[in-house]
């Protein structure tokens, strides 16, 4: 059974899995439907269509499935998604999609939204990242898995966050920001070093490490180009599958790459 307490204001066409908590005067809209066990506390508000899966937890004041805020949005039938567990925490707000952007706003599962942080429309967001304060993604971004987005950073539209990337506070991202990295802005937004620290903690071993670290320098310290850094990649790192992946995120960059 789930526990909605009487203030809330919950739509009839709303599905609430078994075990879920609703607080006093959060409001549920039209075709939400809430896995089991989520946690809506007071003053939340939670509009559909939105698909959200078990164990979530939204705190007071969140935002969740807003109209897109974008100017061609006219009314049109879009969606958000949400994966497991995830955490919501105050004043979080998130957007559906729109029909240009294939009209869903899609989050995995396990990742920290921390107060204030914004997702947008069209965003994709992996597993296990981490928004802390204020953080800020414009839409069509895509974080994927393990990434940090530090306090107020703004990403721009379109752009991509790689894997067990770490990104400081208070950094624009305007290119793509590749996998393993830490990207520091300080006149200007580059790419500082590999995120050896974070990787470490995510069970990477030294030897994985010093592999990607190999791959760093030959992108960021030599004197050559990023077309020529890849193939020098290609011919001297070919074994690594981490290495492989940095050079798929590099080809497939459309914005330009941090270096």
């Amino acid at each position: 059974m789930s526990e909605i307490d009487a203030r809330a204001s919950v739509s009839p066409s709303a599905r609430i899995g078994d075990g879920t908590r609703i607080g006093p005067f959060a409001v549920i809209g039209d075709e939400v439907e809430l896995g089991p066990g989520c946690v809506v506390e007071a003053h939340c508000v939670i509009h559909g269509p939105a698909r959200i899966g078990r164990e979530n937890r939204f705190d007071s004041f969140t935002a969740i499935g807003g109209d897109p805020q974008d100017l061609t949005y006219a009314g049109e039938r879009v969606a958000l998604e949400i994966g497991d567990k995830n955490l919501f925490r105050e004043f979080v707000t998130v957007s559906r999609g729109t029909k240009k952007g294939g009209g869903t706003t899609h989050i995995g599962s396990q990742n920290m939204f921390m107060a204030y942080a914004h997702v947008a429309h069209d965003c994709h967001v992996g597993d296990h990242t981490i928004f802390v304060n204020g953080a800020t993604l414009a839409g069509h971004v895509t974080i994927e898995d393990h990434a940090t987005v530090g306090a107020f950073v703004t990403v721009h539209q379109f752009c991509r966050v790689g894997r067990y990337a770490y990104i400081a506070a208070l950094t624009a991202i305007t290119q793509d920001a590749p996998p393993f990295a830490k990207v520091v802005q300080t006149r200007d937004v580059r790419c500082f070093a590999v995120n050896s620290i974070g990787l470490e903690r995510q069970g990477f071993s030294r030897e994985r490490i010093q592999v990607i670290e190999r791959a760093y320098r030959l992108l960021l310290r030599s004197k050559l180009n990023t077309t020529q850094a890849v193939e020098r990649m290609r011919e001297t790192l070919n074994g690594s599958e981490d290495v492989s992946e940095l050079i798929r995120f590099i080809e497939a960059a459309e914005r330009g790459l941090i270096k």
